[in-house]
């Protein structure tokens, strides 16, 4: 694990560059299934390594992490950092409210910026869609999104599916993707980037997705999403082999989107009761922060052997570690990771 050599499971992928020819991460929308299934197996080798007692590998020494947050995080900063640092390279965490940003400095100035100081790989977290890409096309190193507005969360779909499928293989589910599974995902849908980026990834790897919201956090468009939508939490939830529940998004709201939290939960609020409508060993996944009591009961979100919330925390770790290894794979001179463009 100290080196800078590629983990044996990628020996089942494409040869070098060509498993996962992207310099950057933006978006799950632009990746093919297989790249999705690579990344989940370079993240199993960080799995196994986090468990251990030492947890320091040299395999990204010498490199700079900046992770650039223009929005408050608690779990996707920290796990990104802890990531970076027991990978050996050097982490920057540059927060917006200390940043230039505040004296009115442009974004595509900031980038420049960044880029001057010749990171190695920039994490970004914005308020704003598609402001990842934008920084993505004004500097050299790659360019990790950690949440841009209501567009896309690439790492925490990608952690969550790590997560899935370590739940799923403790219940004797062998197959490495989800066919035949039934995934439904209920909340804030509107708002959640979470959302799309987990949709896209589900859908990916087999699973038949069902999104539950009130009629007004149901996005436009989403029937091109090729997803079963409900509005009845019930319903919904018949035989669903996953429940992934999502929190009110206030922050984002802009006018009257439920008539009171109380309400909301009455309506769809995870209940024991209701989780006895999924399929009887039925996993139970939340991205957090959670706003337990109403978008989740306590003894929902903490019931051993059918909540696996702690444990998507656990493999957000692997999984960022697999995503900065992989993409800075060329800066490090790997084998099979120089020659040729990006996508």
């Amino acid at each position: 694990m100290t080196s800078a050599t590629p983990s044996p499971a990628s020996s089942r992928f494409p040869a070098g560059r060509r498993a996962f020819p992207h310099r950057d991460l933006i978006a799950i929308g632009s990746l093919e299934r297989h790249e999705i299934l690579y990344l989940l197996a370079e993240a199993e080798q960080y799995v196994a390594f986090n468990r251990q007692a030492a947890k320091h590998a040299e395999t990204l020494a010498g490199l700079t992490i900046i992770n650039a947050f223009f929005e408050n995080s608690t779990r996707t900063l920290l796990s990104f950092e802890i990531a970076g640092k027991r990978l050996g390279a050097d982490v920057v965490n540059m927060h917006a409210a200390q940043s230039s940003v505040k004296k009115g400095e442009t974004l595509i100035d900031t980038a420049v910026t960044l880029n001057a100081m010749r990171a190695d790989a920039i994490v970004i977290r914005h308020g704003s869609s598609g402001a990842t890409q934008l920084i993505a096309d004004k500097v050299d190193c790659p360019v990790l999104n950690a949440g841009d507005g209501q567009h896309e969360h690439p790492t925490q779909a990608l952690l969550d599916a790590l997560a899935l499928r370590h739940a799923l293989r403790a219940k004797g589910h062998v197959a490495e993707d989800f066919t035949g599974l039934t995934v439904t995902i209920c909340g804030d849908i509107l708002h959640s980037r979470v959302a799309r980026s987990n949709i896209l990834c589900l859908q990916a790897m087999g699973a038949t997705v069902r999104l539950c919201a009130p009629p007004a956090l149901i996005p436009q468009g989403v029937e091109t999403m090729v997803a079963e939508v409900h509005n009845r939490f019930n319903a919904a939830l018949a035989g669903a082999d996953v429940v992934m529940m999502l929190r009110l998004q206030n922050e984002r709201m802009d006018g009257q989107f439920i008539p009171s939290p109380r309400e909301y939960r009455h309506l769809y609020g995870l209940t024991q009761d209701r989780l006895a409508l999924a399929a009887p060993d039925a996993v139970v996944m939340h991205p957090g922060p959670m706003n337990r009591g109403i978008e989740i009961d306590s003894d929902v979100a903490d019931m051993p052997g059918r909540s696996i919330i702690t444990g998507q925390v656990e493999m957000g770790v692997a999984m960022r570690m697999a995503c900065l290894d992989v993409l800075t794979r060329k800066a490090r001179g790997v084998a099979g990771w120089g020659d040729g463009e990006w996508l």
